[in-house]
Order: structure tokens, then C-alpha cells, then sequence
């Protein structure tokens, strides 16, 4: 509220307060509606991307006329959905005999996974101690990921119960016109999931892609029929339109990092963005976030991921969180910011967006990086005070609350699996991470040394500032490099999966097993619950105490409300011992295995085995 109404009477400033709108009040500074939302500051992220993580329903599986439209344009005769369990790298009957490789032939294979699948393993979820979900887009699309979209208003058709339905449905409206807007069977089962999540006491946020759309885009589509006549012409950054009187066709536009499937959209408008598509995405929001329009949002999503968002102003983003929080002011709004400049490895200072009136956070990326440099990298690792050293940068950098709610990742859709950065050390973050970009780099799956590093890079995911996420199936030993082989289908307890033999590149291999990890999964539950038992651990203060560069250990602690949780943990192969000193004195215990530590004359003295982790309370 400004200076001048703190300064009146109490209930004078109730008064004016009430006849404020919920815009005005977030213009003025209105805690409820800029403040990030607490729920956010302790979660635990679970990314799903929803091609792959179960199908939970065959009878919607993709056919090939529901690919038309999404590169590489082309289906293999002979197609079929591929097998959940199969290897990896093994090509399909239909794929061998087209003459692509492998990677070409990813881009047309699909796994069926759908909101079913998803609904089916809540209880999974839950079990594991997640508390927030963000999905992939989810909204109509020809392609795999769906980054392509056709429509913002519907579930792709391929994720619910009746495809031939809801194409029916689609028909029967005007795209451009909400009042025409039904909702098919694919809506309904995700308002059927968000129900479903929140009756677990869990959240949900989807991916909003409003940087680009498909060329498939139902208002693409007519611009491309009607040219610069259509009345979306002003909605896309076209660079020429087709002249008539020639043969050609010379009708040319800009796409997303020049990709020509993901046409851009124009960033001239009131809010830096065409004013006709900022238009419609309020309605998309409005749709998804209060579902029967009656001001109660406890049937919407809790908020978006926002894709591409250094591509937008943040002229608009500041419109869309006052969008956000008309309807719901506990919505969580994340960003996508990372490479400002990928060719020198440089990502973005995500500062200006999480100054309180744009993101309450964003996916992690440097935070990610920061960490697989101090235990991922072997020659090129960086030394325990240097780690300490970013951390401190990181977490300065913005206000408290937003480092709370940063979503700390490690991995995620686009750069290559956990396991399988481990396994390749010594790499740029995001850099030639697969076999068909890197010929040098490894398939197969992580050893017992590698394993240790994996769980040790856990353990400082769980005890680090900012809210953990993990990406669907890291927690049960996936590997994979970059996309497309980080977007494996998931393994799933009970099912006998293929070994995987095959290498991409014709390499010779030792076939590895695919199955569930279950001590890994047991280490992700163990460490996820202590964070959640540990509010130190998600909202207290960060302080180093213990940096030794040559031993490669590091110990810090994080406070709160008079409470100190310490963190040791041992970055090398060798068994190490330490002595070191905090609090007054007290007997420590490791939450993870329960062993106690007593000081003698005011020191404590532990020996850590290779890349152990303790947390000390």
C-alpha cells in the first residue's frame, strides 16, 4: 500500500483497501497478491512429461493422422505405438525398414502415455513425499512434446478417453470465441487429475508455451490461407507475405530460434505481445485456473511454468502474474531462464523477473550446473569453497522468499539425465549430450562409485535453499542423454523391460538391465522426508562452516527459529576423517541413519566414507 494511506487510520485504510481491485492492489503493492505463495517455499517438484510416463489408457494411443503436422512430417509405413519395455536404441520393424537412423525415427515414435497414467500413480507419488506436480504441455499438439501447439483450449485429444469425440467437439467451435468453448473428454480427465491432486494435499502447474505456437495453430492456419488479410496477420512476425501473381510461394516468417515449425508470435502490443493473442491467453488462464468460472479456483491448476520466458518482455509477464493473481493470489509462477548465451556458457541472472512483480521463481538451471561442477566433473571439477562460493551468489541475488521457491533441478527435458551426466563428466551443462551429437559420449548406465555421487548430489538437492524437483524417474535410476533420450518412457515396478544392447551409433556394448532401483528409490524417500520434517531445511538460513579444498569436504547449516541442521558431506573416494565445531555442545544425530556424535572437549569428530552425506540435527 503507498506511504499515504499506511499513514491514515486503521480502518479507513480497510475501507479504501476494499474498494481497491484486485488489480489495483497488486499495482500497489498488495502482499496477498505479489508475496510468493508459501506453499511453494517448501515443496517437493515432480516434472512429469506426460508422453511418458504411463500409459494408463490403450485405447487412445496416437494413430498417424493425429501426428499430421509435426516434424519430421513423415510416417514410416508400417507404424505402430512402441513397445513400453523395449530397448532404448533398438529400432522397430517399421523403423528399420524406412532407412533413418535412430534419431529420426525418435521424433515419430510414440509411447501413449496420457492423463490416466498419471492419475493412476498419485498414490506413487504421494508416497514418495512429492507435494508439487508440473507437467509438460498438455494442450492439443501433433508432436511428442507438444511444444507445438494447436490449441490452448483443449488437452491434446490423445491424452483422454474419446479422440474421435473430441475432434468432434473441436469442429463445433470458433476458436477465437470462449463462449463457443466445450469441454471435450480429454478436459474433463484433467479436471478430473486436478481434483484428484488436490485431494491429496499436492498442487499441479502446467507448462504455458505463449512465446510460439505450432504451425498446426488454428490462427496460423488462417493466416497462412487468408495471408495479410487473415485477422490474425498482426499475431505472428512475418517477414513477407506470398505474392499471388507468382508461382512461387514467398510467404516467410519468423520461428522460434529460427525453427520454422514453432512460428513466433509478435511482440508488438500494449503488453509487448500481440494484442489480440495476449487476449487470448488471459482467456486460456481464465479457463484453466477457475474451470467453472465461479471465483472459487479450488478446481484449476495452482499456477504455470512459462516456457521460453527471456523470449517475452516482461511488460507482459507483469500483466499475466496480475491475470494470475486476480484469480488465484496462492498461484505459483515459474519461469524457463537459463542461456542468455548458450555458445559461451552463459545463462541468465534471473534477478529482474523475481523482483516481485513478475515470477515468484524459475527452474534452477545455474543452480543445476553449480552442482554437477563440484561432484559430476572429475578433471574439470571445481573445489568446495568454489561451490560454497556460488551457492552464495545464487542465493543473494533475489529476496529470500523467491530463493525458496526456486525450483532446484538437477536434470530436466532438455539436457541429459543425471545418471548419465555422471557417467560423462567433464562436459559444458547442456553441451553435446548425446550419442548423435557427441561421439565420445556413454549410454550405458551408472556404476557403483557413480551411484554413490548420484546420491550425494541428492542429498544436497534436499538440504540446499530453493525447492527440490525431480524429473519423473531419476528416483528409480533412469539414465539417458539430452533430449531425445532423456525422454525414455518410465520403468514402472512390476514390468520386465528389455535389457538395453543396442548403441545408436553401432558401438559395442555390455547389455545393462532395466529395472527398478528400489535403494535408490528408498534414498529419495528417505531424504525427501527429512527435508519435509526439517522446515530448517526448506526455509532456514544458509551458513558454511566447514570448506576443506583439499579433502574435498564442505559443511553448512541452515537455521531457523533458533534450530540448526547441519550438513557434512565427503566430495571424494577416500574415507576421510574431520573434526570441526558448532553449537553449544549438544549430542548430534544423523537423521539419515540415526547414528549419534558427541562432542569431546567441544569438538566432534566424524570420519565420512566416499561421497557420504550426513545431516545433523
Amino acid at each position: 500500500m503507498t506511504s499515504y494511506l499506511i499513514n491514515v487510520s486503521a480502518w479507513v485504510g480497510m475501507i479504501l483497501v476494499s474498494f481497491l481491485s484486485l488489480g489495483d492492489a497488486f499495482a500497489q503493492g498488495d502482499r496477498a497478491v505479489s508475496s510468493v505463495p508459501e506453499w511453494s517455499r517448501t515443496a517437493v517438484w515432480y516434472q512429469i512429461f506426460p508422453e511418458r510416463f504411463c500409459n494408463g489408457d490403450t485405447a487412445n494411443d496416437p494413430a498417424p493422422h493425429d501426428m499430421i503436422g509435426s516434424w519430421p512430417y513423415a510416417t514410416p509405413i508400417g507404424w505402430h505405438i512402441s513397445p513400453w519395455m523395449s530397448d532404448w536404441y533398438k529400432l522397430q520393424p517399421w523403423e528399420a525398414a524406412d532407412g533413418h537412423d535412430f534419431y529420426w525415427n525418435a521424433g515419430v515414435r510414440r509411447y501413449g502415455g496420457d492423463i490416466q497414467g498419471i492419475i493412476d500413480h498419485l498414490d506413487y507419488l504421494k508416497d514418495l513425499g512429492i507435494t508439487a506436480i508440473y507437467l509438460n504441455p498438455i494442450f492439443e499438439s501433433p508432436s511428442l512434446h507438444k511444444y507445438d501447439t494447436r490449441m490452448y483450449h483443449h488437452v491434446d485429444n490423445n491424452f483422454g478417453p474419446d479422440p474421435v469425440g473430441d475432434e468432434k467437439i473441436w469442429a463445433a467451435e470458433n476458436p477465437a470465441d470462449p463462449a463457443t468453448w466445450e469441454w471435450t473428454s480429454a478436459d474433463k480427465l484433467f479436471l478430473k487429475l486436478i481434483r484428484e491432486v488436490h485431494s491429496r494435499g499436492m498442487r499441479i502447474i502446467i507448462d504455458g508455451v505463449f512465446n510460439h505456437v505450432g504451425t498446426s495453430f488454428w490462427a496460423f492456419e488462417d493466416v497462412l490461407k487468408n495471408q495479410q488479410k487473415s485477422r490474425y496477420a498482426d499475431w505472428f512476425e512475418i517477414r513477407r507475405w506470398d505474392d499471388p501473381a507468382t508461382p512461387g510461394n514467398e510467404f516467410d516468417y519468423e520461428g522460434w530460434n529460427g525453427v520454422r515449425d514453432l512460428p513466433e508470435i509478435s511482440k508488438n502490443g500494449r503488453y509487448d505481445l500481440a494484442d489480440g493473442f495476449a487476449d487470448h491467453i488471459h482467456s486460456i488462464v481464465k479457463r484453466w485456473m477457475d474451470p467453472n468460472g465461479d471465483g472459487n479456483p479450488s478446481d484449476g491448476i495452482d499456477g504455470w511454468r512459462l516456457d521460453a520466458a527471456d523470449k517475452i518482455s516482461l511488460k507482459f509477464w507483469r500483466q499475466f502474474r496480475i491475470w494470475i493473481k486476480e484469480i488465484n493470489p496462492d498461484a505459483y509462477i515459474t519461469g524457463e531462464l537459463w542461456w542468455e548465451d548458450w555458445q559461451v556458457n552463459e545463462m541468465f541472472d534471473a534477478a529482474p523477473w523475481l523482483q516481485g512483480d513478475a515470477f515468484d521463481g524459475i527452474m534452477n538451471y545455474r543452480f543445476a550446473r553449480a552442482v554437477k561442477k563440484f561432484v559430476t566433473d572429475v578433471k574439470d571439477q571445481i573445489s568446495a569453497g568454489a561451490f560454497s562460493d556460488s551457492i552464495t551468489v545464487l542465493t543473494g541475488e533475489c529476496a529470500e522468499e523467491n530463493v525458496q521457491a526456486l525450483q532446484n533441478l538437477v536434470d530436466s527435458h532438455d539436457v541429459d539425465r543425471l545418471s548419465s551426466q555422471i557417467v560423462n563428466p567433464d562436459r559444458s551443462y547442456d553441451h553435446y549430450a548425446n550419442p548423435g551429437q557427441n561421439s565420445e559420449y556413454l549410454v550405458r548406465k551408472p556404476d557403483g562409485t557413480e551411484l554413490l555421487k548420484l546420491k550425494l548430489i541428492v542429498g544436497i538437492q534436499m538440504t540446499m535453499p530453493g525447492a527440490p524437483m525431480i524429473y519423473y524417474g531419476d528416483e528409480v535410476g533412469m539414465w539417458g542423454g539430452d533430449d531425445p533420450d532423456c525422454r525414455k518412457p518410465m520403468v514402472w515396478a512390476g514390468m520386465k523391460y528389455d535389457n538395453e544392447v543396442s548403441d545408436p551409433r553401432g558401438r559395442q556394448r555390455t547389455p545393462d538391465s532395466v529395472f527398478v532401483n528400489t535403494d535408490l528409490l528408498g534414498w529419495y524417500k528417505k531424504l525427501i522426508a527429512v527435508r519435509r520434517n526439517h522446515k530448517e531445511l526448506s526455509e532456514g538460513s544458509l551458513s558454511f562452516f566447514y570448506v576443506d579444498n583439499e579433502k574435498k569436504v564442505l559443511g553448512y547449516g541452515r537455521s531457523l527459529e533458533g534450530k540448526t541442521v547441519y550438513i557434512l558431506l565427503n566430495n571424494s573416494s577416500s574415507v576421510t576423517p574431520i573434526t570441526f565445531r558448532v553449537g553449544g555442545g549438544e549430542v548430534l544425530t544423523d537423521l539419515i541413519d540415526g547414528s549419534q556424535i558427541a562432542p569431546l572437549g567441544g569438538d566432534y569428530r566424524v570420519t565420512l566414507k566416499p561421497y557420504q552425506i550426513m545431516i545433523l540435527e
